[in-house]
């Protein structure tokens, strides 16, 4: 019993998701159900589908249901750091959506909706820590797509029709097999793209993504017995948390 009762996960009443509505910096209602346990998306927060955001992260959902459409409204979904094997079609309704943050899944190219091409005011989309081996040709029809993240995961190339994208600006493929090791850089440096730098708290992060960050740590401190060349600046391309270096960076960083 215990173990079945373990796998239902916890319960969502609307009491307990109207409490969660939070006001965003920019003035919208955001429903924050993040770190709850949720393992089955509640119906009840369909009588919220006026929400601006909607955050679902860090919890142990296997679906989403084709209700999601609902949601017209939404802007900002946040869906990270679940166990997602497949997205519905009906994600492509979300016309108002500029935000889709999907990293940290089990989604494989097949299961990834041909819809995802119609929600034309995304500018922000984020695949990374997932289980693609290649990406959607169809993904080049985003044309405000400004941001992408497709890191680690188990790509091989990335199609111009994605890479070119007239306004793409950030683009994070790190930790993909490419076949030539120079063309992950090709497919930054030609188009002048810089790696999005994602910062979480450690508290958020899974035991083998904290030893990550923890080795990248002990490098950098052997770095600090180094004394640098006055020419060049030192780079932290995995620096998946700030440290002092960072920190005292973060302006010039955001200015870039």
């Amino acid at each position: 019993k215990g173990k079945a009762k373990g796998q239902k996960g916890r319960k969502i009443t609307l009491k307990i998701a109207k409490n969660s509505i939070r006001i965003s910096f920019d003035g919208g209602r955001r429903l924050d159900l993040s770190k709850m346990g949720i393992t089955t998306f509640p119906k009840c927060i369909l009588k919220l589908a006026d929400v601006d955001e909607l955050d679902l992260s860090r919890n142990m959902l296997k679906k989403i249901p084709s209700s999601i459409q609902k949601f017209q409204k939404l802007r900002w979904l946040d869906l990270h750091s679940n166990q997602l094997e497949e997205l519905p079609e009906a994600i492509g309704m979300l016309q108002n959506l500029f935000y889709l943050n999907i990293c940290n899944n089990k989604l494989t190219t097949r299961n990834l909706p041909e819809e995802l091409n119609l929600l034309k005011n995304l500018r922000i989309l984020n695949l990374g820590l997932n289980c693609l081996d290649s990406i959607p040709t169809s993904l080049g029809a985003l044309k405000e797509l400004k941001e992408i993240g497709l890191f680690d995961n188990a790509l091989t190339t990335i199609p111009n029709s994605v890479r070119k994208l007239p306004k793409l600006k950030k683009l994070n493929a790190k930790r993909n097999p490419f076949p030539d090791s120079t063309k992950e850089e090709q497919h930054s440096d030609s188009i002048k793209h810089i790696e999005t730098l994602y910062l979480v708290q450690e508290k958020d992060l899974c035991c083998s993504c904290l030893k990550m960050c923890q080795d990248e740590k002990d490098k950098l401190n052997e770095l600090k017995n180094v004394t640098p060349s006055p020419s060049k600046k030192l780079s932290f391309p995995l620096l998946l948390t700030p440290n002092s270096s960072a920190k005292d960076n973060q302006e010039e960083w955001r200015l870039r």
